[in-house]
C-alpha cells in the first residue's frame, strides 16, 4: 500500500505547477492532502481525479486550512472532523476507514503568527493527546498523514539552534511529540527506515531556503504500534515543487501484499 501525504498549500495552486500529472503517476493507494485553501463549490473534475474516491473537510473561512483524502478503494466509511467545533470549523481532520484501518489526513496548527494562534495550538495539541489515547485503545491499525507543524529533534531541521524559541520548534511542543511516542503506541514511520539528516519537508519561501536545502521535517505518516514493522520504503519527492512542502511517500507491507 502506498500513501501520500502533501500540505500543498493551496490545492488550485499546485495543480497549476503540474501537482495532479504528478499524481497519476506515482500508483498511490491513498492520498492525503492538508492546506487545500478552497471551498469544494470552487473545484472542477481535475480536483477529483479518477480513478481516486476524493472527499474534502473545508475550513469555513474561505481560502483557508481545509484537508482531503483521495482513495483508491472505496472506503467503508468517511469520518469528517473530530466533533470538535472550534477544530473541525477550520477544517483540519478526515478519515477513511477500511475494515480495520484508518488513514488520516490531518493538519495541525502553526502558532507562528502570534500568541493567540500558539495558544490556541497548544490547545489543539492537548486535545489531540486524548484522541491518540483513545485511539490507542481500540485495536484499530492506524495511519495519521499530515503536516503536525513540529520538527521533533535537532536532526529535523537545519537552524535548529536559532529556532528553540520558534513555533515548531518551542521545547513544549517537542515535548509533545515526545509524549505521543513515549509508551510505544506510536511511531514516526519515516523514522523507522530513515535516520539520516537533512531529511526535510517544508521550506520557507524566504531567501534561498529551498536552494540552500535550510529546511524543516514537519510532515509525518505516524502510526499505530501494530504497523511499526509493515514500512517498506520512504521517500520525499523534490525532483519537481509544488508547494513550499514536499510529498512524502511511503509504503507499506500491508498482510503480505505491496
Amino acid at each position: 500500500m502506498r500513501i501520500i501525504t502533501v500540505n500543498t498549500n493551496g490545492i488550485r495552486a499546485a495543480e497549476r505547477k503540474g501537482f495532479f500529472v504528478w499524481l497519476a503517476q506515482q500508483n498511490a493507494d491513498v492520498v492525503c492532502i492538508q492546506e487545500t485553501k478552497a471551498q469544494i463549490s470552487q473545484l472542477d473534475e481535475k480536483f477529483f481525479p479518477t480513478p481516486y474516491h476524493c472527499f474534502y473537510h473545508d475550513a469555513e473561512k474561505k481560502g483557508y486550512s481545509g484537508v482531503a483524502l483521495y482513495c483508491r478503494q472505496k472506503p467503508d466509511e468517511i469520518i469528517v472532523g473530530m466533533g470538535i467545533d472550534d477544530i473541525d470549523r477550520e477544517g483540519r481532520f478526515i478519515e477513511a476507514r477500511f475494515g480495520n484501518l484508518s488513514v488520516i489526513s490531518l493538519y495541525l496548527p502553526s502558532g507562528s503568527s502570534g500568541e493567540e494562534r500558539q495558544n490556541f495550538k497548544f490547545s489543539v495539541l492537548e486535545r489531540f493527546n486524548d484522541y491518540l489515547k483513545s485511539c490507542a485503545v481500540t485495536g484499530r491499525e492506524t495511519i495519521i498523514c499530515g503536516d503536525w507543524n513540529i520538527a521533533h529533534k535537532a536532526i529535523d531541521l537545519k537552524n535548529w539552534r536559532g529556532n528553540q524559541k520558534n513555533s515548531g520548534f518551542l521545547p513544549e511542543e517537542r515535548a509533545w511529540l515526545d509524549a505521543v511516542f513515549a509508551d510505544g503506541d506510536w511511531f514516526d514511520a519515516f523514522r523507522l527506515v530513515n535516520s539520516d539528516a537533512e531529511q526535510y519537508t517544508w521550506w520557507s519561501n524566504r531567501g534561498e531556503a529551498w536552494a540552500k536545502n535550510v529546511g524543516w521535517r514537519i510532515d509525518y505518516q505516524i502510526i499505530s504500534a501494530s504497523l511499526q514493522n509493515r514500512v517498506k520504503t520512504v521517500s520525499i519527492y523534490k525532483d519537481q515543487r509544488f508547494s513550499d512542502h514536499a510529498p512524502l511517500i511511503i509504503d507499506y507491507n500491508m498482510n503480505g501484499n505491496g
